[in-house]
């Protein structure tokens, strides 16, 4: 399996995974002038594209990636909320599978403040997650071999902003209501069967309420695994 994380925060997302066979795009949220630079206007590759929400920074370049040929894969309120429509915008159902060439996507839903999914994507003997944007994640899953999982803040880092006057306490809640902390995804790993994982991708951290290097140190310490910071 192939991961390529070309933006991973706030200002804009994009996220590529291939089997070899299939190349996917996820969350395009940058513009369709950047997500053609990114893929060095390679952009016949793909043969799908998945949006786990309506957000700007997960969804900005949904609409010409339509235009552009490719189809793109959305929740029905991802598609009214962008006012989305034509044969190129597949509606898709947390709980309903579906596949695009040799990958088998079933979406779940997440804990957001919009309707929003994350992706388990199957492919022969790899299982790759994909989650965002998600306060945290109530399912437990079995033979994962590649875990790409947003990390977004760390408590304590946040509490000392919100102390020192640096972040706005309304904020800090909407923040916390709406994406994982370190302790939340540490809680995950735990409590999944992380025996098969060949690596670990964290997505989305925040400019100022994480810390990439700790992060990265443990979560590897926990799983054992290879952990990339994605951005």
């Amino acid at each position: 399996m192939q991961i390529q994380t070309f933006h991973s925060s706030s200002a804009g997302n994009l996220y590529r995974v291939s089997d070899g066979d299939t190349a996917l795009l996820i969350d395009p949220g940058v513009s369709i002038k950047q997500i053609k630079q990114d893929l060095n206007y390679r952009l016949s590759d793909i043969s799908g594209c998945l949006c786990t929400h309506e957000h700007g920074d997960h969804s900005k370049g949904l609409k010409d990636l339509m235009k552009c040929g490719i189809d793109c894969y959305m929740t029905q309120g991802t598609a009214d909320a962008l006012e989305l429509s034509g044969h190129r915008a597949h509606i898709i159902e947390a709980g309903k599978q579906f596949s695009i060439g040799r990958w088998q996507i079933l979406p779940f839903m997440a804990i957001h403040n919009v309707e929003s999914v994350g992706f388990l994507l199957d492919s022969e003997n790899e299982r790759l997650l994909f989650s965002v944007d998600t306060q945290y994640i109530k399912y437990r899953f079995r033979g994962l071999t590649h875990v790409m999982i947003e990390v977004n803040y760390d408590m304590k880092i946040l509490k000392e902003n919100v102390n020192r006057g640096s972040l706005d306490i309304s904020l800090a809640k909407q923040i916390m209501q709406n994406h994982m902390s370190l302790e939340t995804a540490i809680k995950f790993f735990k409590a999944n069967d992380m025996s098969k994982v060949q690596e670990i991708h964290l997505l989305h951290l925040s400019n100022s309420n994480a810390d990439a290097e700790r992060f990265k140190k443990e979560v590897q310490e926990i799983v054992g695994r290879p952990v990339y910071i994605g951005g």
